[in-house]
């Protein structure tokens, strides 16, 4: 459990690649704003991932993804990484990971317009943009990385998984969809397959 250690104090220690971001402290939103439909497909992708994976390595992601200081600043990150990090829970210890873990993969892609998840919520997209910028992440989305473009190849089902709900989808609009931006990654289209096939 060094990575929980490491998310919980290593707000202020330089990494092999670069100096830790800074973080704006001066306010702690609630993230209540961000549409269940996408925080369900989140949690669902994570959850899907590290049953196959196993939930050791969730920890060490969001360290290895230096995501500690923005998670410290943040209230509600902070408590679940809390709660998380003391509990003798493994199923706790997990569900706690998995949580920081989909908001912060919810507020990326709602901020990186993926899918057109921002074209259907324009303010939660608004206020995640906000976030991220204010907070100096605006241009790194390191769990988008992780759990959709994997290194050597795109997650077809896992980008699958975050399609938006037809009924929301935006009336009359050309919504950019998944597979238009699976073909830039792979050079085909996207398979879409069920999240159990991650």
């Amino acid at each position: 459990m060094d990575a929980v250690a490491g998310i919980a104090s290593d707000a202020h220690v330089a990494t092999d690649i670069c100096d830790p971001i800074p973080v704006d402290t001066t306010e702690s939103p609630d993230f209540g704003f961000l549409p269940k439909s996408l925080t369900t497909q989140c949690r669902s992708l994570i959850e899907s991932y590290h049953a196959l994976h196993g939930y050791a390595c969730l920890p060490d992601i969001l360290w290895k993804s230096r995501l500690g200081p923005f998670i410290e600043t943040h209230d509600e990150l902070q408590q679940l990484l809390r709660k998380a990090s003391t509990t003798r829970s493994a199923k706790k210890a997990n569900e706690g990971f998995a949580g920081i873990a989909t908001t912060l993969l919810s507020l990326e892609i709602l901020a990186s317009s993926f899918a057109g998840w921002s074209a259907i919520y324009p303010e939660a997209g608004s206020k995640a943009q906000t976030i991220l910028r204010r907070n100096n992440r605006s241009s790194q989305m390191p769990l988008m990385e992780f759990y959709l473009y994997p290194p050597k190849y795109l997650s077809s089902a896992a980008v699958a998984t975050l399609i938006p709900p037809p009924s929301r989808q935006a009336s009359g609009k050309n919504t950019p969809y998944v597979g238009e931006r699976a073909q830039t990654f792979e050079g085909g289209p996207a398979l879409a397959a069920p999240a159990s096939a991650i």
